[in-house]
Order: C-alpha cells, then structure tokens, then sequence
C-alpha cells in the first residue's frame, strides 16, 4: 500500500488546514490588512506546505527507496526525487 494511502486521513487533515491558511492569506489581503499581517500570513502557510512536503517525502523515500527496490529502481527514484527537490527549493 502507497503510503500517500496509508496516510491519507493525516495528510488530507494537513490539507484542509492549509487550504484555512490560504482563505486567511486571502482574506487579509481583500481586508487590506498591514503588509506584516499579510506576510505572517503567506509564511504560515508556506511553512505547512513544506511541513506536508516533508512527511510525503519521507514516507517516499522509506517506500521508494528502501531495500525492498530493485539498484535501477533506486537509481530512477532517486533522480525522480532530486529532480522534484531542486523544482521545489526554486
């Protein structure tokens, strides 16, 4: 089992919390509320969005790349993984 499935109550709780972050972020700025508040705000919320990155990374990296792979498929998930790592870190 994925273990994107395995977590999925978890990481769709983390989702639905980021998804009030960004109706927050929105609100403030349709408020025009002080750019500091805007900006507490927008880092909130990008900061819950890398905290899911990281536990759907790891549980990647436990599943795909474990002794449970093959040397080529380890070898092909890892230049999936840093490809997608240097795409976020832009």
């Amino acid at each position: 089992m994925a273990h994107t499935v395995a977590n999925k109550n978890k990481l769709l709780l983390r989702v639905k919390k980021i998804k009030g972050q960004i109706s927050a972020l929105q609100k403030a700025l349709e408020d025009e509320k002080d750019c500091f508040k805007v900006l507490q705000q927008i880092s909130a919320a990008r900061g819950a969005i890398t905290s899911l990155m990281g536990e759907v990374i790891d549980g990647h990296i436990k599943e795909h790349l474990g002794n449970n792979v093959s040397d080529e498929q380890r070898e092909e998930e890892m230049l999936n993984l840093t490809s997608l790592l240097k795409s976020f870190f832009k």
